[in-house]
């Protein structure tokens, strides 16, 4: 049975995040607001968990799942980024934005694309999010709150308790968020001299990529 933590939106509580925090340790997926629409969130380093976030919101080891870091340098610990990456990202970071990059060394082998070797980061601007990661202390492995047969994601938390609470172990409360997924830009032809590519043009302004 999922906990249902409701959190202040703009002072997040301390105190319950780290309940959600431990729940997350201990192998749990949770459902967290995002700038863009709600996501699943788990520990990076445990397979099991990452299995069971896969098998919740219904996707096979060949969907592309995406790494939440808190900023701009902790994502530069899971990606290959040069100096063109880097400007972008430092333009629209933190934003609704999900990144395809090159994954490090640092991405689990079983996190990154099977055949490309690249894996999706982004930077969320969503204060309790933020905060959560913040008191985790890593990056989150995540992936947009679509339910089984839908292709809409969800934003509303008590929709979420209600579908998802026998499969959860925490669903997070800040008020409603937006209700759309974000925008996917592939930038791995940038390290070859190509171009940023628009994979997804979601709740991201591409303008503020010059796209």
């Amino acid at each position: 049975m999922a906990q249902f933590f409701e959190i202040h939106p703009d002072n997040p509580q301390p105190r319950l995040l780290k309940q959600a925090v431990a729940l997350l340790a201990r192998g749990g997926v949770a459902a967290v607001p995002t700038d863009s629409s709600y996501a699943l969130v788990c520990h990076l380093d445990d397979k099991a968990a990452a299995d069971s976030l896969r098998r919740i919101r219904g996707v096979d080891d060949k969907h592309h799942l995406t790494i939440l870091c808190r900023d701009l340098s902790e994502l530069a610990n899971y990606a290959r980024v040069g100096n063109q990456q880097f400007r972008l990202l430092k333009a629209a970071t933190p934003g609704p934005y999900t990144f395809i990059l090159e994954a490090s060394k640092e991405v689990p082998r079983r996190l990154s694309h099977p055949s490309r070797k690249t894996i999706g980061l982004r930077v969320p601007d969503h204060k309790t999010l933020q905060a959560l990661l913040e008191l985790h202390g890593s990056p989150l492995l995540a992936t947009t709150l679509i339910p089984r047969g839908e292709t809409e994601p969800l934003n509303d938390a008590e929709d979420i308790r209600r579908l998802f609470e026998h499969e959860l172990a925490a669903v997070i409360d800040a008020g409603a968020c937006p209700l759309e997924a974000t925008s996917v830009i592939d930038l791995t032809g940038m390290s070859d001299g190509g171009e940023a590519v628009v994979v997804r043009h979601g709740r991201g302004d591409l303008a503020v990529l010059g796209l």
